[in-house]
């Protein structure tokens, strides 16, 4: 049976964080301009912050991969941790193919620790290079996709946010970008812009840099999860003919799922007390008849929202 290829010929893609080697962020890049995209390769180089990081890290580098291969990319070295840096990489977009249609947030960083032995500084950073920056690029992005009436974005979160011991930074961070998606995905829906997210599995730079030489996942993803399989299913939810927006796409090693909010059915009782929600605590819990929870988008006038205006 002939398939025709999805493509996404003519389309700008931005891709951050897509300078290392090996990284989720160079094989969504790759993927994207072999199916036609002109991509910009960001990545502010290796951080310094964190020494254990493995391999090699150049935006130039995977850009001459591309164009090797016969693709379009430019290198950008700008930060997407700060407003002015996430707008310049938008400017690099728009002064080199005059127009942006993709935008993959994939820039991130991880350090492992307790709570109680992670310093607020190292917490801070996690918040702002994979939340704040995803929002200030997500921010720049927004006016030229509005415009356009068109845009795809995918926020790259991780299974971390559903819990992860040790994790506390970066799972805040990526649980938060997880709500910035679905806040976005509601606010985009009716401007022709959807927002997604994914949830990926692959052995990167940040793997090799967070575990021991001797632990069986790092042997596990060295040897099983590969990043390529990673990106197929983000190169969906940046394609045209994207069938949702708003979820959180799992992608690792070929395997691929939903992860999704739900709500329980519960109980309803006007004269709640303690001691009945004690009593129907497993109703509260049940998850036979819980509802897939969609987002919203709210009518403004409907709602009487009071409007926004500012600093004061």
């Amino acid at each position: 049976m002939m398939v025709n290829p999805l493509r996404v010929d003519g389309r700008v893609a931005i891709v951050t964080g897509s300078g290392g080697n090996p990284s989720l962020g160079r094989a969504h890049a790759m993927l994207l301009a072999a199916r036609g995209a002109k991509v910009v390769v960001n990545d502010n180089g290796p951080d310094p912050k964190i020494p254990s990081y493995t391999g090699s890290v150049s935006a130039q580098a995977v850009a001459d991969e591309i164009r090797a291969a016969g693709g379009i990319a430019v290198a950008d070295t700008h930060s997407v941790a700060s407003e002015d840096g996430a707008a310049a990489i938008i400017r690099t977009a728009i002064d080199h193919f005059g127009r942006l249609d993709i935008v993959v947030n994939n820039a991130g960083i991880s350090q492992s620790a307790p709570v109680d032995v992670m310093t607020p500084r190292d917490f801070r950073r996690h918040i702002e290079v994979n939340l704040t920056g995803a929002y200030y690029v997500c921010r720049a992005a927004w006016p030229h996709m509005k415009r356009n009436l068109y845009g795809r974005i995918v926020n790259v979160t991780s299974s971390a946010m559903t819990g992860f011991a040790d994790q506390t930074a970066y799972a805040a961070s990526k649980g938060g970008l997880w709500s910035l998606t679905r806040a976005l995905a509601a606010e985009g829906s009716a401007l022709g812009i959807k927002v997604n997210a994914l949830s990926p599995g692959g052995f990167t730079r940040m793997v090799a840099a967070l575990l021991e030489e001797d632990s069986p996942l790092l042997t596990f993803s060295r040897e099983h999860l590969p990043p390529e399989l990673s990106s197929p299913p983000l190169a969906l939810l940046c394609h045209e003919t994207c069938p949702v927006t708003g979820e959180c796409i799992d992608s690792a090693g070929g395997q691929v799922q939903r992860s999704y909010i739900a709500r329980s059915k519960g109980f309803t009782d006007s004269a709640l007390t303690i001691e009945t929600v004690a009593a129907r605590w497993a109703e509260v819990m049940a998850t036979d008849d819980a509802e897939i929870i969609g987002i919203a988008n709210l009518d403004t006038t409907e709602w009487k929202i009071r409007p926004y205006t500012g600093e004061r």
